[in-house]
C-alpha cells in the first residue's frame, strides 16, 4: 500500500465510523464507513475537535460546530496550496491520501524530458492538475462543476500556477473525450478519477464499475503513440486495484507496451502506528 506523507494534514485516529484529523490548526471530525472497529479514543481531541459531520438517517447529513474557526482555510502539500472548507456530504476540497498519486504523475512529467500534455478528467479542485503544471507539463482541465473549477482556478493562483499553461474546461468528461477524437487531439498522460455514481445523458443513474471499461476504452484513442502514462482511480468498493490493473493491461499494455501496476492508497494514522485504506489505483507507464 503507498502512503501520503504529509506536514499539514494527519489522520491522528480512527474509529467506530469517524476519522479524526487535523487540517493545518484545525481538527475536524469525519464518518467514513469502512471504519468498522470499535476502538478506544483516547486522544483528548476526539472531545475538543472544532467541527464534526454528523450523518443523517436520512440520507446526507450536516456540520456540527463545536469551536470558532475560518469558514475556509489554506492548507499546503510540498509546493502547492490549497484552500479547504466544510462542505457537504463530509468533504473539505481535497483528497489528502490522494498526494501520492500526484507525486507519481509529478515524477513521470520530470522523468520524461520532454515538454508533456496531460489530460485530468473528473478533475475535482485541481491538486493533480497543480502537480503536473509545477513538474512543467501544460495541463487540460476537465471537471463538470463550475464551482470545482473555479475553486481549481483559485488553487492555482494561491500555489503561484496562475500563469502556467492550463485549459480550464466546465464540461462532461466523456462528451468532452469523444470531441477530442474527433479533433484528432493526443494526450501523452492521462489521470482519471471518476465518482463511484453518476448520471448520464437523459439523467440515467449509472455505477462506475458498469462503465469504467468503456470510459477507459473512449480514452484510449486520444493517448499519444508515445506516452507516458494512464492513471486510474477509484473510492468503488466493487473495484479492486487488481480488477483495474487488468482492466489497463488489456487496454493498454497490449497496444503500448509498458507496464501496469495497482495498488492500494492510505494514510498513516498516529494513534495506531497503521495505514487506513483510502481508495484504489492502477497505473499504465511507458
Amino acid at each position: 500500500m503507498r502512503e501520503a506523507q504529509w506536514e499539514e494534514y494527519e489522520l491522528i485516529d480512527c474509529s467506530d465510523g469517524e476519522r479524526l484529523e487535523r487540517w493545518g490548526d484545525i481538527v475536524l471530525i469525519r464518518p467514513d464507513p469502512q471504519i468498522i472497529w470499535r476502538t478506544e479514543k483516547k486522544n483528548p481531541l476526539w472531545r475538543n475537535a472544532h467541527a464534526r459531520y454528523i450523518r443523517s438517517s436520512s440520507g446526507g447529513g450536516s456540520w456540527q460546530f463545536y469551536q470558532k474557526m475560518p469558514q475556509s482555510w489554506q492548507i499546503h502539500y510540498k509546493e502547492l496550496t490549497f484552500g479547504v472548507k466544510p462542505m457537504g456530504f463530509k468533504h473539505t476540497g481535497v483528497f489528502p491520501e490522494q498526494a501520492v498519486n500526484w507525486d507519481l504523475a509529478a515524477e513521470k512529467i520530470k522523468a520524461a524530458g520532454r515538454p508533456l500534455k496531460i489530460l485530468n478528467l473528473f478533475a475535482y479542485t485541481g491538486a493533480a492538475t497543480l502537480a503536473c503544471l509545477h513538474a512543467g507539463a501544460t495541463v487540460c482541465h476537465v471537471d463538470a462543476s463550475k464551482g470545482m473549477v473555479q475553486w481549481a482556478k483559485e488553487n492555482a493562483v494561491r500555489s503561484g500556477l496562475g500563469n502556467k499553461s492550463v485549459r480550464w474546461l466546465i464540461d462532461d468528461c466523456v462528451k468532452f473525450v469523444q470531441r477530442e477524437q474527433r479533433r484528432g487531439n493526443h494526450y501523452d498522460g492521462i489521470i482519471m478519477d471518476p465518482p463511484s455514481y453518476g448520471r448520464g445523458p437523459g439523467g440515467a443513474v449509472w455505477k462506475l464499475e458498469e462503465q469504467l471499461f468503456s470510459l477507459v476504452e473512449c480514452c484510449v484513442p486520444i493517448l499519444a503513440e508515445d506516452a507516458e502514462f494512464f492513471l486510474l482511480n477509484s473510492y468503488t468498493t466493487g473495484l479492486s486495484p487488481a480488477v483495474m490493473e487488468y482492466l489497463l493491461g488489456v487496454m493498454l499494455q497490449k497496444r503500448f507496451g509498458g507496464t501496469v501496476s495497482g495498488s492500494e492508497i492510505g494514510l498513516p494514522v498516529t494513534e495506531s502506528g497503521l495505514t487506513l485504506p483510502c481508495g484504489s489505483t492502477a497505473t499504465w507507464t511507458r
